[in-house]
């Protein structure tokens, strides 16, 4: 809906943008018909201060105009709306929208009517979802004022619940997986949300990933989590992000490794037992109180203990990452042909599996098992693992055993990844034909990973040297690849192979024997 300038004058103040303290005004939507209205209730409240934030005004003279300023500026704090405008029951028509159509729970609205008895308070109230009913006679300045401070403490109350809500939703997303890497981040914000609800921080208020404690540098410092005004600024370097004066005082409360108190921010770090630092910094509109401190320094010991036993847990996840690679690198170390064929095995799966829109959990354990898929080479014997020539019948067998041999090896283990590892290790010799081994699988039945892991396989053995072959052109790989395409392997998987072959390429390249 198009707006004429006689229905929607928006002021010069009321763009939202901080004043000359730093702090965000309150926007105030003043509806009326009448312009001494609008004059004079700014000319009573334009001086005030409220919660250390000015007042900025809007101007509406029709209830539907009011309605479309409210679309645009969800976040104004106050509506004074007339009753009677444009029609008899324009503000209350006004006010249903705002309610109903927009959904907008947080304004607090209060009606003004010159004409009570059109319509009458107590009907008013029972229906209307307002928050005051006043008569414009009734409204002197000394009650105008009472009127905005009772209207914006509500408002600001309501704001800090939902935030307060919304943080507290974030953090019991993230309990359940706590310890989980890709969770600590949204922990972190969680919390950083919570603190800022309490706090009433309508500024900034981030993290920041310190140094190792009595390394005596700063070093490279960046946002690891975010609330307010800072939002979207995680993994940038503070010099990029933050002005030149708060970089200064996270700096110099780093080194110093004591907490700063400013006029209207508070600087504060904590240390894990592993020895790493990190920053807190919160910008406020009004003076941090003595009580708000020991608030941030709770939070501070609370968050410190959650990243302990964080870093407790990923040290256990790392180690087992370790041992798998411990065992693959040992399986190479015996065979000659096997010289990186375990990373390459990995990284053409991790090609399939990105493209397939695996999850960064998914695609780890896709990884991983990959890198197991020969354990059970370490089992076979070295005149057979490492025979130069073409291998009997009989050596053919005992090959073969290695997938059983792998799969006995993990399956007896505990744990999603050595199970999920078992699986790969027995099916990565599997025909989509069923024409494979060691149990003749078909299809579906062929464990999905199994089937990425046996692209990644046959491609690196035909495109590198074995002790009893040179390396195939890469076309007749292709080529191959193309023919087995529904026979030897999954017909899906092939298609989003090479369709990504460069990105094969590179890595063939890369780490090519």
């Amino acid at each position: 809906m198009s707006l004429n300038d006689d229905d929607l004058i928006f002021a010069d103040d009321a763009d939202g943008e901080l004043d000359e303290s730093g702090a965000a005004p309150w926007k105030i939507l003043i509806v009326d018909d009448e312009e001494e209205i609008h004059r004079v209730t700014k000319l009573s409240l334009g001086e005030n201060i409220v919660h250390g934030r000015p007042l900025s005004f809007l101007h509406a003279y029709t209830g539907e105009s009011s309605v479309e300023i409210m679309r645009e500026q969800p976040d104004i704090a106050l509506v004074l709306m007339d009753v009677v405008m444009e029609s008899e029951h324009a503000g209350l028509q006004a006010v249903e929208r705002i309610r109903e159509e927009l959904g907008n729970t947080d304004v607090r609205l209060v009606l003004r009517t010159g004409q009570p008895g059109q319509a009458p308070e107590k009907e008013v109230v029972t229906r209307y979802d307002i928050n005051d009913y006043k008569e414009k006679t009734e409204l002197t300045s000394k009650k105008l004022h009472t009127l905005l401070h009772t209207s914006l403490s509500h408002y600001r109350e309501l704001v800090a619940l939902k935030q307060n809500r919304l943080g507290l939703e974030k953090v019991i997303k993230a309990s359940g997986a706590l310890f989980k890497s890709p969770s600590m981040q949204e922990f972190a914000s969680g919390v950083l949300t919570q603190l800022a609800a309490l706090l009433y921080v309508s500024e900034d208020i981030f993290m920041v990933r310190g140094v190792t404690v009595g390394s005596g540098e700063t070093g490279d410092l960046r946002i690891i989590a975010s609330a307010g005004g800072q939002g979207n600024s995680e993994g940038m370097r503070i010099e990029d992000a933050l002005p030149e004066d708060v970089v200064e005082r996270i700096i110099q409360s780093l080194k110093e490794d004591y907490p700063l108190f400013g006029d209207k921010y508070f600087v504060a770090s904590f240390s894990t037992r592993s020895g790493s630092r990190y920053i807190i910094y919160i910008a406020n509109e009004a003076p941090i109180s003595v009580a708000d401190r020991r608030l941030i320094e709770m939070f501070c010991n609370n968050i410190g203990i959650a990243f302990e036993n964080h870093a407790m847990y990923q040290e256990v996840v790392d180690s087992q990452h370790r041992l798998v690679l411990l065992l693959s690198t040992a399986v190479e170390e015996r065979s000659k042909e096997l010289n990186n064929h375990v990373r390459r095995v990995s990284e053409y799966a991790l090609i399939i599996g990105r493209q397939l829109g695996l999850n960064d959990k998914e695609l780890e354990q896709l990884q991983l098992s990959a890198a197991l898929h020969d354990i059970g080479k370490i089992a076979i014997p070295d005149e057979v693992l490492n025979k130069p020539g073409k291998l009997t019948d009989a050596e053919r067998a005992v090959m073969e055993t290695h997938v059983e041999r792998g799969e006995n090896i993990l399956g007896a283990q505990d744990g999603s990844l050595l199970k999920s590892a078992a699986n790969v290790v027995g099916a990565h010799h599997e025909h989509w034909d069923g024409g494979g081994y060691p149990r003749k699988l078909k299809g579906g039945q062929i464990p999905f990973y199994g089937r990425i892991t046996a692209i990644a396989d046959v491609f690196d053995a035909l495109s590198t040297k074995r002790v009893y072959k040179e390396a195939w052109p890469m076309e007749e790989v292709l080529e191959y690849f193309r023919d087995q395409r529904g026979r030897q392997f999954d017909p899906e998987l092939v298609d989003v192979f090479l369709a990504n072959i460069e990105e094969v390429l590179e890595i063939h390249r890369v780490w090519h024997a």
